[in-house]
C-alpha cells in the first residue's frame, strides 16, 4: 500500500484513533449507563422512543450526547479556522482538547453519567471532524457504518474492475473497522480493573497520535525525491 503523503492521513494514526474510538464507545455504553458516545444514530433512535413514551429524563439521557457531539464538531472546525500553525498543527490542538476533556471524564464519579457521556461525545465530535481521511480515502475512526458501506462497495467494485487501488480502499476500510472493534474489546478487558478510569486508555492512545503528528512526512518525501534526483544526476554525469 502506498504511504500517506501527510502524517495526519497515515495508517499509524488510523490505528490509534480507531482504537480510541472503540474504547470511548465501549466506555459510555458499559460504564456510563448504556449511552453511545459515537453512534449518535442509536442515541437519536432511543431519544425518539422515550420521547414518544413521555419519559423526559431518558430523553435528556440520550439527547445531551447528540448535542455535545455536534458542539465538538463545531469547536474543532473553529480551531481549524482560527489556527495559525506557528508551532502546532490545528489537528494537534484538537487532539490536546480531546485528551484534556477525556481526562476530566475519568474524574467524574459514578452517578453522574449525563456529564460524563456529554463530555465523551463532545470529544468524539472533535475527533470525527479533525480526522476524516486516511491514505486519501474518506474514513471515520469513531463509527463504522460509513466504513462498512465504502469498504463493501470497494470490494465489489474490485471483483469487476480488478483495480488494486479499489481493493486497497476496501481492505483499509475493513481494517479500520477491526481496529475499532479491538478498541471495544480492550475497553471491556480493562473495565473491571479501571472502572470509570477506563476511559484514560483513549487519551493515552491519542497522546501517541499527537506526537506522531510532529513527523513531517511531506517534507521527508520531498527530501527523498531530492536525494534520488541528485543520485540520478550523479549517475548520468558518470
Amino acid at each position: 500500500m502506498i504511504h500517506a503523503k501527510q502524517e495526519s492521513e497515515s495508517l499509524e494514526l488510523a490505528v490509534l484513533l480507531a482504537l480510541s474510538g472503540g474504547i470511548m464507545d465501549a466506555y459510555s455504553y458499559l460504564v456510563r449507563d448504556h449511552v453511545f458516545a459515537n453512534a449518535q444514530t442509536g442515541n437519536m433512535l432511543l431519544f425518539g422512543i422515550h420521547l414518544a413514551a413521555g419519559r423526559w429524563i431518558e430523553c435528556l439521557h440520550y439527547g445531551v450526547p447528540v448535542v455535545c457531539f455536534a458542539a465538538g464538531i463545531a469547536l474543532c472546525h473553529a480551531i481549524k479556522i482560527a489556527a495559525r500553525e506557528r508551532h502546532l498543527h490545528w489537528r494537534q490542538v484538537a487532539l490536546i482538547a480531546e485528551i484534556l476533556i477525556l481526562i476530566v471524564v475519568a474524574a467524574i464519579p459514578e452517578g453522574h453519567s449525563l456529564w460524563a457521556n456529554g463530555l465523551t461525545s463532545f470529544a468524539c465530535g472533535i475527533q470525527v471532524q479533525a480526522f476524516r481521511k486516511f491514505h486519501g480515502r474518506a474514513l471515520a475512526t469513531t463509527m463504522c457504518i460509513g466504513n462498512l458501506r465504502s469498504g463493501t462497495q470497494s470490494i465489489v467494485s474490485w471483483f469487476h474492475e480488478k483495480d488494486e487501488k479499489t481493493l486497497n480502499t476496501g481492505l483499509l476500510s475493513y481494517f479500520v473497522i477491526v481496529m475499532f472493534v479491538l478498541g471495544a474489546v480492550l475497553g471491556n478487558w480493562f473495565r473491571p480493573l479501571l472502572g470509570t478510569r477506563m476511559i484514560l486508555l483513549a487519551p493515552a492512545l491519542q497522546l501517541v497520535a499527537f506526537l506522531i503528528l510532529f513527523v513531517d512526512r511531506e517534507g521527508r518525501d520531498v527530501e527523498k525525491r531530492l536525494r534520488d534526483r541528485s543520485a540520478r544526476a550523479a549517475g548520468t554525469q558518470k
